[in-house]
């Protein structure tokens, strides 16, 4: 019951009488001299339609003066006394009939202001108050059993005609109790049972129950915070600041309390805490933090040891400095550059850590992060070696350097932080990227140089699925995600046609028919294309193949499970319009890739098939540039170009994939034809033509290693069989009431499952049949391990 039901109880049982020896009273009194209960009587009038309250004139809120009060009774008891008018009149028809027989409600009468003595003394008795006076008679007071008036804390505490509650004596929780009056009318007393009822707790009442959270949102929203709120729930604010921060809102102000929170000493480290476990909800806290001067004369101000994890202009410094090292590192050779890098990691670390992190405020400490892993994966090298260490090198640390690349970028944003993260990038990543590509072009060209592998053969319920530009690292990424939707991934090695472009590579890797007459001796003009888009469609489809175009609906009837050719992602695509912007992007794309697999295997494709055409180059600032007369050129793409006939270039020429007599030049190393290219594909190098090909399966799903799960529960009677799934090696079956409690099991005893996960209990009192109970499986040491709410007998919990 709520405090306000056992107050209503209260008061109307003070109208008990014996019939045998008494006269029903004509109403309850209930003095309240201190006005201690007149700010909730509202509220108890809405409970309590039978109560009238000594005031002035206002019946509508059934109020009015004392002779007004007696007119009420009065008609009330002997209708026919009184001449009445059409108020007076309305008034006492509704207390009619809420003092019906069946309802037993007798008048009360609030009288705030008024003290049980004012009454007694009738002689002395002030005039407005003496047409009342003699009611006490004919009547009955509310009071205590002392005959003084009930208080708010004595009613709480009183164990005679009270709440029997534990209530604070001092004056601070006397007034925070008055002032919260009207929410602990709404308390449950058999939760109030055992507890302190003290300042704190009345304060509390009167704030959101969470005085942390009160506290952030004071700070974040300062006067909104305080308009919205009523007096009373303001000054409980200030109460509990006080009581538990030793911090006055009101008198403090705003910045003080600021500062105290990025300090967050003594009792303030559990508000830090608090504020960090959410800063997203409170986006004010900073820019008021800022407004307060931070203890920069300290001599810790420039280190990183947690002394001003609270301050954003102490972590705004350290990517000040973090930002002026990185850029040094533009004028720095490679070995010194990485050691460097590693050393900042070493710092900033634990930035990562803090809120100004996940605020979005620390993006150099991010970037530092992997720039650190790109300078430990650069260290090696890819200069040396054959052709299959090359493969081996890349498939190991390789990859890992041009995702280091890509997610460094990803963490920035604006230009300053880019110009750091570029300086960084182009002191490391393009000396090692230079060096493996010319070693690779070197060695590519002599003997043993590698065979492209374009596909193996695709089964009938199989889907190849083609993404334009999907890089060694991105397609590393995309086998990450995919193991995370629960798909097996077998990933293999294979290099891209020449030129890496797509009009040469994505022939290559399409499932087309051997010795097929749509394969030509030249290209397509001259951009190494060996057919347009059209006749490869057709060509696929010639080749046995159904084909999906790249913005097909799978939810459509447009298609059947059988050997299929499809396109997705628009990495290269983006490459190209964003160029360092790419790195942003990438892992959206991936997602979506990774999405369009997943969607291909619950359509019914029993495997999808990922291949790509080429990788690519990406490197902010710009890629190097090499000089290619335009006079020598038929035309130059990024990285590769078609010579005129007779032209001669120091460039190194190259075979055309799809018919070996017909050369083309490539750019040196990891140097573009092109000024000022960020982003290019066409060339020679690991990035873009070691590719990765992907075979997707869907496995079903199965518990993780060690768990179980309970999947049929079936009834007969007061038998109950189950089945679990999972190891279920040492596990027993039981029902409980309480699930935690093993002495509230129900059945003659918990018994073992069998080998194959199945078991059975009986329950051994048959009243039990219809109540909710949990079905439980534990272990030898009787813990729990796995519970399912059930019905005895058969039915939902």
């Amino acid at each position: 019951m709520r405090l306000l039901d056992h107050l209503l109880r209260a008061i109307r049982g003070a109208a008990v009488f014996n019939p045998e020896v008494e006269v029903a009273p004509v109403c309850i009194l209930w003095p309240d001299h201190d006005r201690q209960w007149a700010d909730v009587i509202p509220a108890v009038q809405g409970a309590m339609p039978e109560l009238l309250v000594l005031g002035d004139y206002a019946p509508d809120r059934r109020a009015g003066p004392a002779i007004w009060l007696r007119c009420v009774i009065a008609g009330i008891r002997e209708p026919r006394v009184l001449q009445r008018d059409a108020e007076l009149d309305r008034v006492i028809s509704a207390l009619r009939e809420s003092t019906t027989p069946a309802k037993a409600h007798v008048p009360v009468l609030y009288l705030p202001g008024v003290s049980r003595q004012d009454l007694r003394a009738v002689e002395s008795c002030p005039e407005h108050l003496k047409p009342l006076a003699e009611l006490q008679y004919r009547g009955v007071i509310w009071s205590q059993i002392n005959a003084k008036d009930w208080t708010i804390r004595a009613f709480l505490k009183s164990d005679q005609g009270g709440l029997g509650l534990d209530v604070a004596q001092d004056n601070d929780s006397r007034h925070a109790m008055q002032l919260a009056l009207y929410r602990l009318l709404d308390a449950d007393v058999a939760l109030l049972k055992g507890k302190r009822l003290d300042r704190d707790y009345f304060n509390t009442l009167l704030t959101s129950g969470d005085p942390i959270r009160d506290l952030l949102e004071w700070l974040d929203q300062g006067e909104q915070f305080r308009a919205r709120r009523d007096e009373n729930a303001w000054k409980a604010f200030i109460e509990v600041c006080k009581s538990q921060l030793a911090f006055n809102p009101q008198a403090d102000g705003l910045l003080a309390g600021a500062e105290l929170l990025a300090n967050h000493a003594g009792p303030w480290e559990t508000v830090w805490v608090r504020y960090c476990e959410a800063p997203g909800r409170y986006p004010n806290i900073p820019s008021q933090i800022r407004k307060c001067r931070p203890p920069m004369d300290d001599i810790l101000w420039h280190t990183c040891d947690g002394a001003f994890d609270g301050w954003p202009q102490w972590n705004e410094a350290q990517e000040a400095k973090l930002q002026h090292e990185l850029i040094a590192l533009a004028k720095t050779p490679a070995h010194k550059a990485r050691a460097k890098i590693k050393s900042l990691e070493q710092l900033h670390a634990r930035r990562r850590t803090l809120v100004w992190a996940e605020l979005g405020e620390a993006p150099l400490a991010c970037a530092v992060e992997h720039l650190a892993i790109l300078a430990e994966n650069a260290k090696g090298g890819l200069a040396a070696g054959t052709v299959d260490d090359l493969v081996a090198g890349d498939c190991t640390d390789g990859w890992r350097v041009d995702d280091a690349v890509m997610r460094a970028l990803a963490a920035v944003e604006h230009p300053a932080e880019l110009e750091a993260v570029t300086a960084a990038i182009r002191a490391v990543y393009l000396p090692w990227a230079e060096e493996s590509a010319r070693h690779l072009q070197k060695i590519w060209i002599g003997p043993g140089a590698p065979l492209v592998r374009t596909h193996d053969e695709v089964g009938d319920a199989e889907c190849v699925l083609f993404v334009d530009g999907l890089r060694f690292d991105c397609a590393k990424r995309l086998a990450a995600a995919l193991a995370e939707l629960g798909c097996v991934v077998d990933e293999s090695t294979c290099w891209a046609a020449l030129p890496s472009v797509t009009g040469t590579g994505k022939p290559a890797v399409a499932p087309l028919k051997a010795g097929s007459d749509f394969v030509q001796q030249e290209p397509e003009g001259y951009n190494f294309e060996l057919m347009p888009a059209h006749r490869l469609r057709k060509a696929i489809e010639e080749s046995g193949f159904q084909y999906l175009s790249r913005g097909f609906q799978l939810h459509s009837d447009e298609y059947s499970i059988q050997k299929t050719w499809c396109e997705f992602g628009d990495i290269d695509h983006e490459g190209h319009d964003r160029g360092w912007k790419l790195a942003k992007q990438l892992d959206n794309l991936i997602r979506e890739i990774g999405d369009r697999v997943a969607e291909l295997l619950e359509a019914g494709w029993k495997r999808v098939r990922v291949v790509t055409d080429h990788g690519w180059l990406l490197l902010p600032g710009g890629l190097p540039k090499i000089e290619l007369p335009s006079t020598l050129a038929v035309s130059r793409w990024g990285r590769c170009a078609s010579l005129k006939p007779g032209a001669s270039t120091q460039e190194r020429l190259y075979p055309w994939y799809w018919n070996p007599t017909i050369s083309f030049a490539l750019a040196d190393g990891v140097s573009c034809f092109r000024n000022g290219n960020e982003y290019a594909h066409g060339g020679l190098s690991l990035q873009e033509c070691l590719t990765l090909q992907l075979a997707v399966t869907r496995v079903a799903s199965v518990p993780p290693s060690g768990s179980v799960v309970l999947t049929d529960v079936v009834w007969k009677g007061l038998r109950c069989k189950v089945r679990v799934e999972g190891d279920v090696a040492g596990l027993s079956l039981d029902v409980r009431t309480q699930p935690g409690d093993g002495s509230t099991s129900v059945v003659f005893g918990a018994r073992p499952l069998k080998r194959d996960g199945t078991g059975s209990v009986v329950v051994e009192d048959e009243d039990l049949e219809g109540r909710e109970a949990t079905m439980v499986l534990v272990d030898a040491a009787g813990t729990l391990v796995a519970q399912v709410g059930t019905v005895i007998g058969g039915g939902t919990a």
